[in-house]
């Protein structure tokens, strides 16, 4: 299980994990922590196992009948966890039955694993290292390495292969060999996911299965499963959970339908809030705590800049008076929404500090960097000549100012609460920034108008937080069709 904690706050994220001790390794075991929220796996969401003892005696019974009469014993598994449990247990039973049949890996990476066990005894279960000083009880005596050449091999024996689900590879191999004889038995120790071979044979007994389009595959075999998953039920999910008592419950690693389920058992039992998120989905949780921070003097000065907004406000009382005389001037409002933007920083053995966004580039030595769009805008005057310098046919200084003027007060008569800023060359509403372009091989005007000789070209720039605003500015400069003065 993975714990994390930032500032205050506190979550855990299980992974898979089982309450009940196997015999290799022991229960999941967590201290009683303050939790904002616990992530857990919830394969077994609705299963809840019966006696271990139980499943491990009817587990040994199919496989020494089957090895009596025989027949061979496949147990497909994946090489770490499952196969290390169950060795264990046929070693157990071979020592005592006094067995001679051999049981074998198929897989180079379970022999790698057999060995980090034995390496890291204190690991393991409470049972495995109070026995250590004796007997390693990695050491299989019994456990033999298996060869592809035989598979067809006459005798009984046990295997274990490869992937565990029989979606491929060599416990697949084996499968389509020893699958048509009724004197083998294939055991399935854990889960299987849907569509996989595994997942077939646990749906029922097949007499025939579909290997893919054009290959199918007789089964006579006998089919024996177990639950010897490494993950936990039910009631262990429930006991983990009022044990931690966390504000917040994620479901993750599951079935819909019995995440549902057990989403609701935590709500209703517990009373505790819990989601179950479908891939790639988003969950939010609010969190009460606080992170103590200093905060940076350029921060500080930066958040005392004030930030006016403009608007236009007409009370009750005077929009009688505004609808029956027109030249009535509405309120002007004026806002102050002030806010500050800055960067957390937590550096080990220091305090947390807020500092301005100019300052974490210094410390990174970085240059800031800031995406902005460009369009060079036309808009259709009429007689535009009139007002162009005989000399240069351009628009002079002034002309351009008288544009910007005409352009500002359509601008202030269609957007509502718009704080534009007229600077003389160029206007600015938040970071939209429009001034007249002079350049008739402006890169940005990608839209001629119908008429060059009867267009001004207003060069437009914005940052894409201002995208929708910039866009509807656009639109209304396009429909602006004005006459020269």
């Amino acid at each position: 299980m993975f714990y994390a904690k930032v500032g205050d706050t506190a979550m855990v994220y299980t992974g898979d994990y089982n309450m009940t001790p196997d015999r290799h390794l022991g229960a999941a075991q967590i201290d009683r922590l303050q939790l904002d929220l616990l992530i857990s796996e919830s394969t077994y969401a609705t299963t809840i196992r019966d006696s271990k003892y139980g499943r491990e005696r009817e587990f040994l019974k199919a496989v020494h009948k089957c090895v009596a009469g025989g027949g061979k014993v496949l147990i497909p598994t994946f090489a770490l966890g499952r196969a290390q449990e169950l060795c264990i247990l046929l070693e157990d039973y071979w020592e005592r039955m006094n067995l001679k049949i051999p049981i074998y890996f198929s897989s180079g990476l379970t022999m790698q694993a057999n060995m980090y066990y034995k390496m890291l005894i204190s690991w393991t279960s409470q049972k495995v290292k109070e026995t250590y000083s004796t007997h390693n009880a990695f050491d299989f005596k019994h456990v033999l390495n298996f060869d592809r050449s035989m598979i067809a091999a006459p005798g009984p024996c046990v295997l274990f292969a490869t992937p565990g689900w029989l979606s491929g590879g060599f416990s697949l191999e084996v499968f389509k060999q020893w699958a048509p004889s009724e004197m083998n038995l294939v055991t399935l120790p854990g889960y299987c996911a849907a569509g996989t071979i595994g997942h077939k044979l646990m749906s029922g007994k097949p007499t025939k299965i579909d290997l893919d389009k054009n290959t199918q595959l007789d089964v006579r075999c006998q089919i024996h499963q177990l639950s010897f998953s490494p993950h936990t039920d039910a009631k262990g999910i429930m006991d983990l959970v009022k044990f931690l008592s966390p504000k917040h419950v994620i479901l993750v690693h599951g079935e819909k339908p019995k995440m549902a389920t057990l989403k609701g058992r935590i709500n209703s039992e517990l009373g505790i809030p819990c989601d179950d998120p479908a891939n790639n989905e988003t969950v939010s949780i609010s969190s009460t705590h606080y992170v103590k921070a200093r905060a940076s003097d350029t921060f500080i000065q930066s958040s005392l800049n004030p930030n006016f907004k403009f608007s236009k406000r007409i009370s009750e009382d005077e929009s009688g008076s505004w609808l029956k005389d027109r030249k009535f001037m509405p309120q002007l409002q004026v806002t102050d929404k002030r806010t500050a933007e800055g960067i957390l920083i937590e550096e080990k053995n220091k305090k947390a500090k807020i500092l301005h966004q100019d300052e974490l580039l210094l410390m990174l030595g970085e240059k800031k960097h800031e995406v902005r769009f460009a369009y060079c805008c036309p808009i259709n005057v009429s007689n535009l000549e009139e007002t162009k310098s005989t000399s240069d046919n351009v628009l002079c200084t002034s002309d351009r100012c008288s544009w910007l003027q005409l352009l500002n007060n359509k601008l202030s008569g269609e957007i509502s609460g718009g704080n534009i800023q007229d600077f003389g060359e160029h206007l600015q509403v938040e970071s939209f920034d429009i001034s007249v372009c002079l350049n008739d091989k402006c890169r940005y005007r990608i839209i001629d108008s119908q008429n060059k000789s009867e267009a001004v070209f207003f060069c437009c720039t914005w940052s894409v937080a201002d995208e929708k605003l910039a866009w509807k500015i656009i639109s209304i400069m396009e429909n602006f069709d004005c006459e020269s003065h």
